[in-house]
């Protein structure tokens, strides 16, 4: 089965043959737009760089210091692709300023955008691999590299058109625009990376469909307790950590209450992969009618 260290991997060849083919493209045409294009997909090999090195460090398993595992190393790896995304959009920004103060005639411009526009294609089908991957292994990282790609997908399309208009109406200053547009499109890109990764690192709860899925499994396989209450779950990385108290009756035995446990940890593990359970079990006088699980 493929394995999210061997998409991290192809990854990085994709992104430098990417870059290659970008490159030609911009020294064929001198084009500041199919430079800025070109400049981001460095950002993109630097970015898949990181996200296997992630990978690799999430996928060590709990150590003394690390009782928990490794899993936020993901999220640290999304965050470093959002500030590397941050400073290719400020050089791009730094080109394109230079280009509107001498703006100049473009070399070749339509094989230029041909050769780019076979990179953008590229580019769009790797980027649907990450994005299937990043939902099948729950990698963050794969993800946040599989939504930049599909910025800089966007961004290439956008060249096209603009560097098009350029060559057809002689308007050479569209080609520095262009390339301060690009500029914002990763910017944004690079925004939507970050504060997504910074939920994951601050510990924020899972969504609302999620907890609903796992009250119902708390509620299907906890009988005999008499409520659960104070659910809360978190991802970290591929994990998902979830915690709950449970009550059951004063005069219920440790190995009862402890069966129970087990068969609800254990239809939570079926339904959710990858995930640890802590179960905090109480006696009758600490239920919490109002907000409780009845069971």
């Amino acid at each position: 089965m493929t394995s999210a260290l061997t998409i991290a991997r192809a990854s990085i060849a994709v992104g430098l043959v990417v870059l290659a083919i970008k490159t030609l493209a911009w020294w064929i045409t001198g084009s500041v737009a199919l430079f800025s294009d070109a400049l981001e997909s460095v950002v993109n090999v630097a970015t898949a760089v990181a996200a296997l090195v992630a990978l690799s460090v999430a996928a060590r398993p709990a150590d003394a210091k690390h009782p928990f595992g490794h899993h936020k190393a993901e999220y640290v790896s999304a965050v470093l692709e959002g500030v590397l995304i941050v400073i290719a959009a400020a050089l791009i920004l730094h080109s394109a300023a230079r280009g509107l103060m001498a703006p100049q005639a473009i070399d070749a411009p339509f094989a230029g955008l041909a050769i780019n526009l076979f990179a953008g294609a590229l580019n769009g089908v790797w980027a649907f691999v990450l994005l299937r991957a990043g939902r099948r292994f729950s990698s963050p990282a794969l993800t946040a590299d599989g939504r930049h790609l599909m910025a800089d997908v966007v961004s290439s399309l956008g060249v096209t058109v603009g560097v098009s208009a350029a060559v057809l109406t002689d308007w050479w200053w569209l080609d520095p625009v262009l390339a301060a547009l690009v500029a914002v499109n990763i910017l944004w890109s690079g925004w939507v990376v970050i504060r997504a990764s910074i939920g994951g690192l601050m510990d924020e709860s899972v969504p609302e469909s999620d907890l609903a899925q796992m009250r119902d499994i708390v509620q299907t396989h906890a009988g005999g307790a008499i409520e659960a209450h104070d659910l809360r779950a978190r991802h970290a990385g591929a994990a998902t950590f979830i915690d709950f108290h449970l009550v059951v009756p004063e005069d219920m035995t440790v190995f009862d209450a402890h069966a129970i446990c087990d068969r609800v940890e254990a239809a939570l593990k079926e339904a959710i992969s990858n995930c640890a359970v802590t179960i905090h079990v109480e006696p009758e006088h600490k239920a919490k009618p109002s907000e409780a699980l009845l069971l």
